[in-house]
């Protein structure tokens, strides 16, 4: 026999991506780092996975003197976004009627880029033209600029033979494991606090080829797996009577100290002409420090009437607090004496991202419902990373969930997004990219199990 949607619980009928990020936009951002599994009622256990395909293409500059910040639309990049996916699993159980304890996985963090075909982010057998200077080299209209490029010119040339064909790309990966421990408490029960312990793993790959990064073209980093620790607190509140809940979720930052190999072909051409030489070596093996960014979730939901909730999500991320910087690409920034004594980050961001999503889930059916969403992502700023030129999003969403049985239901959704444009940008501040009108599409499922 088919089970009843009860108004409580319809809040599961929500489609599987509530508060999915997508690629890029904004920081590393993916998961969205959702709790609502361990706010279910009585014993709950859910398995969801997430697809991603972006379209996020432009063009990049044909400007590529590396000391001159203007941009010059060039040649079109193609699509780098990568298809992305990933899992998500909860579960959670009541030990008495104030105490519950749940665990939580999901993947957090994430990029997956690479460029590809006849642009500047791309190794180039040739990059000269026919008077042998530099492709649209604009040099010759900035006399001092221009000299220090002709100087280092056969060093970029000898860079991009060494590396031809080779191109940009960028892979991050994350999992994150959340043991929670919660208690009710007040006359009724209606309130709740719970915390407890983040283990997170974290490794990324980064490439970067191509004029288009002048003297750092050929670098290539790899920061190996790394796990540490934080933690997860907050409050929630429910009114089951009328189908409300609400909760505040805070996640720590958490430091990682991850072993890194780095490869710079020109960094001892740029330890050389300094003043005074510096010996930098053209590879090293070291540490790189990486903190993975604080959040806060809101979640809320409440009945409308029998058959129908609203839901509301917020999420604060601060990625203008997010820096990634690998010691040899920051020594060989501080060497060129043109980004002061602290030199160079390799990945940072300008803005806080701010998360917004509205939804209406609907009972069709004694065992259908389905949900409708409409979603805002602010982005971390623009210009932004040339290895994520997007700058937020829209999203409309639409999800269904079935009851199989009485406690198995299985549900399905999507989102479209919009993207803001943006323009891709270096550490140094030149301007190599420029990305608009791009869009992608999230589908999901998710199977999950209650009982009361």
């Amino acid at each position: 026999m088919r089970t009843t949607f009860h108004l409580r619980t319809l809040a599961v009928a929500i489609a599987t991506l509530s508060v999915a990020s997508m690629t890029n936009a904004a920081g590393l951002d993916r998961s969205g780092q959702d709790i609502t599994a361990f706010l279910q009622d009585g014993t709950y256990a859910e398995a969801v996975y997430t697809y991603i395909d972006a379209d996020v293409s432009g063009y990049d500059s044909s400007n590529n003197d590396p000391f001159n910040n203007n941009y010059v639309r060039g040649n079109k990049t193609g699509d780098i976004a990568e298809s992305y996916d990933f899992f998500r699993y909860g579960v959670k159980t009541d030990i008495n009627d104030t105490f519950s304890i749940g665990i939580l996985y999901d993947e957090p963090f994430g990029a997956s880029a690479e460029y590809k075909g006849d642009n500047n982010f791309v190794a180039n057998t040739n990059p000269v033209d026919s008077a042998g200077e530099f492709a649209n080299d604009p040099a010759p209209n900035n006399p001092v600029d221009g000299a220090t490029t002709a100087a280092l010119e056969p060093f970029i040339i000898g860079a991009e033979n060494g590396t031809s064909g080779e191109t940009t790309k960028v892979e991050v990966r994350s999992e994150s494991v959340t043991a929670i421990l919660g208690m009710k408490f007040g006359a009724n029960k209606n309130f709740q606090v719970y915390g407890g312990p983040v283990a997170q793993r974290i490794q990324a790959d980064t490439a970067l080829r191509g004029l288009a990064y002048g003297l750092a073209t050929g670098y290539t980093s790899h920061m190996s797996p790394d796990m540490d620790y934080g933690y997860i607190a907050g409050m929630s509140f429910s009114k089951p009577e009328i189908a409300l809940k609400a909760a505040l979720t805070y996640r720590s930052e958490i430091d990682h100290n991850a072993d890194t190999f780095e490869s710079y072909p020109l960094a001892q051409v740029i330890g050389g002409a300094a003043t005074p030489p510096r010996a930098i070596p053209a590879s090293q093996t070291g540490k790189i420090e990486v903190t993975t960014p604080k959040s806060v979730n809101f979640d809320f939901q409440t009945g409308i009437n029998p058959t129908t909730l609203a839901t509301a999500k917020v999420r604060w991320v601060p990625w203008s607090d997010f820096v990634l910087t690998p010691p040899l690409y920051n020594e060989a920034s501080q060497a060129s004496g043109r980004y002061g004594d602290d030199g160079l980050n390799l990945v940072e961001y300008d803005d806080d991202q701010w998360q917004v999503e509205l939804g209406l889930a609907k009972r069709i059916a004694p065992a259908l419902a389905i949900s409708g969403t409409v979603g805002w992502d602010s982005g971390a700023g623009d210009p932004t990373t040339s290895l994520g030129p997007v700058d937020g999003y829209y999203s409309v969403g639409l999800g269904a969930k079935y009851n199989v049985t009485e406690n198995w239901a299985v549900s399905a959704g999507g989102k479209y997004l919009w993207f803001g444009d943006a323009q891709g940008q270096l550490p140094t501040g030149k301007i190599v990219g420029d990305f608009q009108d791009n869009d992608g599409y999230v589908a999901g499922v998710k199977l999950s199990y209650q009982a009361r």
